[in-house]
């Protein structure tokens, strides 16, 4: 059988690209090697930093450095682009624009997952980056399905569990960070739980919170098999 084949945009940081393929494999029922998904993968732990670039303001513009990769799976087949990496979704519109393909966005993705099950007008409370709140990369498809998100006061700690993780791993540092976190949050109202961040998707079969919690990367993982499947036209 044919598959369709999908380009990612890795390196941002390589253990979550890392994370989406092991979770791409969880994904498969398969009885051989040959009924896994096929991926193109662009590793480049080399992208400019997201957080020097929206937080601290003193970072080189990742959007080309996006752009080029993009357009470099592209030309190696690749049907469709993925990305795991949240922060990263800021710079979504320059990496559609420098392709011909589709980028399976997991922002979009994510928050349509949520929209089946929590009702209209939920918060959902927010694992992630604060350069994904400073940027609001989530606000306008929560405002289109009728959401709001929901952030600590203080998301310092997050960033710190963040540097921590790229730099050692999920240490029980950063999962006590995380768990402390998720629990404020559905404590202040949240519906569901957003881990949107691919350093926290290491630590999120961790957590354990009264509400549901939606891990981004699982949710690209079966958008790209969803697209590897389906039928070309």
């Amino acid at each position: 059988m044919r598959r369709n084949l999908v380009g990612v945009l890795g390196g941002m940081g390589p253990e979550a690209t890392i994370l989406l393929q092991q979770r791409l494999l969880a994904t498969v029922t398969a009885r051989d090697d040959a009924d896994h998904i096929p991926l193109l993968i662009d590793m480049n732990p080399q992208v400019p930093s997201r957080i020097a670039h929206l937080i601290e303001g003193t970072g080189t513009d990742p959007a080309p450095t996006l752009a080029r990769m993009a357009q470099r799976l592209e030309a190696a087949g690749a049907t469709a682009l993925a990305m795991p990496c949240n922060t990263a979704h800021h710079y979504a519109p320059q990496i559609a624009a420098a392709v011909a393909i589709p980028l399976l966005n997991m922002v979009d993705l994510s928050v349509a997952h949520a929209a089946q099950s929590a009702p209209e007008g939920a918060s959902i409370g927010m694992l992630a980056s604060p350069a994904v709140q400073q940027t609001g990369v989530f606000d306008p498809a929560l405002t289109r399905a009728g959401m709001t998100a929901l952030w600590p006061e203080d998301t310092g700690p997050m960033l710190d569990a963040i540097r921590n993780i790229k730099a050692h791993g999920p240490t029980p540092e950063a999962r006590q960070i995380l768990q402390d976190t998720a629990d404020v949050l559905a404590a202040k109202g949240a519906a569901v739980i957003f881990v949107a961040c691919t350093e926290f998707s290491l630590l999120a079969p961790d957590l354990r919170v009264a509400v549901p919690v939606i891990d981004t990367v699982d949710v690209l993982a079966r958008a790209i098999r969803d697209h590897s499947l389906m039928k070309s036209s």
